[in-house]
């Protein structure tokens, strides 16, 4: 998708922090964290919303829980402690319309998130 942000870092046409990429999957860094550790991984290919991931698609999920493990341990966190979130829809906190995952770590998290 030729306005999406994510798309576009996915293909290398806006620079970000890659902390991981494969073929189907690529984590950086986010320019707004909100904790010190503060990664985004995200599928290459464009997925609007969780809603809107087909029921044959549940592999994308898969992978992104093991990249988000992956980060977790590269950014020294796994044993610590931290935070996996999918936003989806506005209500929700979605801001960014392109299914993303969120790996937070590096302090200690409150709960209710708010």
């Amino acid at each position: 998708m030729i306005d999406c942000i994510f798309c576009q870092i996915a293909n290398h046409e806006i620079d970000a922090t890659i902390v991981y990429e494969d073929e189907e999957i690529i984590a950086f860094e986010d320019i707004d964290p909100q904790a010190p550790v503060h990664v985004l991984v995200v599928p290459k290919k464009h997925i609007h919303t969780l809603i809107d991931l087909k029921e044959n698609e549940g592999e994308i999920l898969e992978q992104l829980v093991g990249v988000a493990k992956t980060v977790a341990v590269m950014k020294h966190v796994d044993h610590r402690g931290f935070r996996f979130v999918l936003n989806c829809n506005p209500e929700g906190g979605q801001t960014v319309y392109h299914l993303h995952a969120h790996v937070l770590g590096g302090r200690k998290m409150n709960w209710p998130p708010g």
